[in-house]
């Protein structure tokens, strides 16, 4: 079932729910009767989440504008060793 928006001259905008592609272009008004012409509204979309969309972002400029590596990344440094000291005579890589 879609909901179609119309809107009577008189009464205002309501809704109608019907199954998809049978709307009519007009509808008798609920109230008064007269016929009300259908207003097209735009699709109800979800918003994409902050994440995808900077990632779609990215992506998109990557495409035409790809970014230039000067130089090579630092070295991550390693994390410090656990305070137990049972793990001090472990060997290492």
């Amino acid at each position: 079932m879609a909901t179609y928006a119309y809107h009577c001259a008189d009464c205002g905008p309501f809704e109608v729910r019907r199954p998809i592609g049978t709307a009519g272009p007009a509808e008798p008004c609920a109230a008064c009767g007269a016929p009300a012409p259908r207003r097209y509204t735009p699709p109800l979309l979800a918003r994409t989440p902050a994440a995808e969309g900077r990632a779609r972002q990215a992506q998109e400029a990557a495409a035409h504008e790809p970014q230039v590596v000067r130089h090579v990344p630092a070295a991550r440094s390693r994390p410090a060793p656990p305070p137990d000291p049972r793990w001090a005579g472990l060997p290492r890589p």
